[in-house]
């Protein structure tokens, strides 16, 4: 049988493919504390404070150790406290809604919402930002405006398809006509690659799919047909991580636009 050396024909893609994923799962960092976090207080018996209040104040110490250790810079911690307020109004509405919620009791929570849950959309921010500072991330061809105005749409639309009619596949149709032919430039052990922006979307939305069932199998919070017992999530939050994640895209598109002293360009 053939077994491909590092040095042999396949070695170099191996080796690219093998830093590829650990420049992701660096960029998941804050994720990936956060979720252990929540996964390690289900397992603390007795605690002196509400679980999802201890949480809270992980949250914010995970965000303050980032920043300390330059993990995050100024710009990051700002996309990323924009995600949080935009996630929390996000639950705000789709817990007095139904859609979801976060059955333990908690005293720094509002109107079903617990303050910690901001810190999980937060974390989906930060994975952007630190994408696209690992991998130099740099836009061709990129639509600000039209790609902001449809990712605002998105935003809405998942608050509005509760009393108006759900149009999340012509936006999704939007999102493809306004990002064809726009591209992610990358590095990976010093090759630029091109990858199609609307398909790097599809890839994130399937992983956020994928964290979604770890989150709420850990008891990060719950849908109705969880409350007796875990069941996995529908795949059709595949679609609509896919959809969501332009808007944090969009939000960290902006402070590089007018940040590229620091050589994250958009052209």
């Amino acid at each position: 049988m053939y077994t491909a050396s590092p040095s042999g024909p396949l070695g170099a893609p191996l080796r690219q493919l093998l830093e590829f994923a650990w420049l992701q799962a660096r960029s998941c960092a804050f994720a990936i504390a956060l979720m252990s976090g929540v996964a390690a207080s289900t397992l603390l018996p007795g605690l002196p404070v509400a679980r999802y209040d201890l949480l809270v104040v992980y949250g914010v110490l995970l965000t303050l150790l980032f920043w300390l250790r330059g993990w995050e810079n100024g710009r990051d911690v700002a996309v990323i406290a924009v995600c949080h307020v935009i996630g929390l109004a996000f639950e705000l509405v789709k817990v007095s809604l139904g859609s979801w919620s976060y059955p333990e009791p908690a005293v720094l929570k509002f109107a079903g919402v617990p303050l910690y849950g901001g810190f999980l959309y937060a974390a989906v921010g930060s994975y952007v930002c630190r994408a696209w500072r690992l991998f130099d991330l740099e836009l061709v061809r990129y639509r600000p405006r039209a790609t902001a105005v449809v990712a605002a749409a998105v935003y809405i639309n998942f608050f509005s398809h509760h009393w108006l009619p759900d149009i999340r596949w012509l936006l999704a149709a939007a999102l493809l006509a306004v990002t064809a032919g726009t591209s992610v430039r990358f590095t990976v052990r010093g090759t630029r690659r091109r990858m199609p922006l609307a398909l790097s979307f599809v890839l994130i939305g399937f992983f956020l799919w994928i964290a979604e069932n770890l989150a709420t199998y850990v008891g990060a919070w719950r849908y109705p047909y969880q409350l007796d017992g875990w069941q996995p999530v529908g795949v059709e939050k595949f679609g609509a991580w896919s959809l969501l994640i332009s808007v944090t895209f969009v939000l960290a598109a902006i402070t590089r636009s007018h940040h590229n002293a620091d050589h994250e360009r958009i052209r």
